[in-house]
């Protein structure tokens, strides 16, 4: 994020470069930045003579390489604008004589989603030298709920703690999907209130009580009721609750509790630390603990493989998904 909003600031004062490549696999990050430019670089009346979207599947590098190199009408600058330009990717080198010397008065913008620049090349160092070289990387599932905070303390909003992870867990890493339901809060939610969970499920359509972030509490408190009720609520809704994903989460959660075994200091304050959890949750993994002996999560974690390969169709004999995850988790808490 840093990296973004140095990009951003620079814009907005006017220190702006004449080259822009936005790659990587996280597209999310490249739409963001491209769009920041569309809408702010120029004024609305030097947009309709100064400002091009090209796409890379309609247009040649020669051809944006030609454009670049005109110069404005009754403006300071250009911007041109290359969306979906991993289709250039076969041509892309020959941007390099372009690259070594780019007009001044041209903001060359190249989306390049899902593909990288080789970093060994020559254009790659000629980009970086004249302008600006964005990599979009996907982020790790347990830096989303920090992501979440960041982008809603950017959009005039909080969250709850148990809110970040129940959008963490029924988003996913989707950072467009996940901004797009920011959006929507922002919209919904009356300025100075916090966003409970409560208001997260009337408004997004998350269980508070039946999702995984509950089940994986439940199992760590040996809450057998608890995480029967769960697990049914889930068989008689599979779509919006697959095992694919319930088994993610407590893998993630079982892993974490072998970290927590490993340590010495077990105060709440190293074990959030050392987990990268929230100290508000460092309770939990303190509890599960206590439930859950060392060799006893070893265990678990072997009784988890094994329904994911049944889950997947192998030894399974057609077993509903539902009944494998209540055998599991019935196995689990015993």
């Amino acid at each position: 994020m840093n990296e973004l909003n140095k990009i951003f600031q620079d814009i907005k004062n006017k220190q702006i470069k004449p080259l822009y490549f936005l790659m990587g696999e996280e597209p999310y990050f490249i739409d963001l930045i491209s769009d920041y430019i569309e809408k702010n670089v120029l004024r609305e009346d030097e947009k309709s003579f100064n400002q091009q979207i090209l796409y890379g599947l309609d247009v040649k590098i020669d051809e944006i390489v030609a454009s670049a190199k005109r110069y404005p009408m009754m403006a300071e600058r250009q911007v041109i604008i290359v969306k979906e330009a991993q289709h250039l990717s076969r041509q892309i080198d020959s941007l390099q004589n372009y690259a070594e010397n780019p007009v001044s008065s041209t903001v060359l913008v190249f989306c390049y989603k899902n593909k990288t620049l080789d970093k060994r090349k020559k254009l790659y160092k000629s980009v970086k030298k004249s302008g600006i070289v964005f990599e979009g990387k996907p982020l790790y599932d347990d830096k989303i709920p920090g992501w979440i905070k960041s982008r809603s303390d950017a959009m005039g909003f909080s969250i709850s703690h148990k809110g970040l992870l129940m959008l963490a867990e029924f988003l996913g890493n989707d950072l467009a999907k996940i901004d797009n339901e920011l959006n929507k809060l922002k919209l919904i939610i009356p300025s100075g209130i916090e966003v409970t969970p409560e208001l997260i499920e009337e408004n997004i359509g998350i269980s508070k009580d039946f999702n995984n972030f509950e089940l994986q509490n439940a199992i760590g408190e040996r809450n057998v009721q608890k995480a029967h009720r769960i697990l049914n609520y889930f068989a008689q809704n599979p779509k919006d609750n697959p095992m694919m994903v319930t088994t993610s989460v407590l893998f993630n959660f079982l892993s974490k509790l072998m970290i927590y075994h490993s340590l010495p200091d077990k105060s709440k304050a190293n074990v959030a630390s050392k987990l990268g959890v929230h100290p508000f949750f460092a309770n939990d993994f303190i509890t599960a603990g206590r439930n859950y002996p060392l060799k006893k999560v070893s265990g678990a974690i072997t009784l988890l493989r094994e329904a994911d390969v049944k889950s997947k169709g192998v030894g399974s004999n057609s077993v509903p998904q539902g009944d494998l995850l209540k055998e599991l988790v019935v196995k689990m808490m015993n």
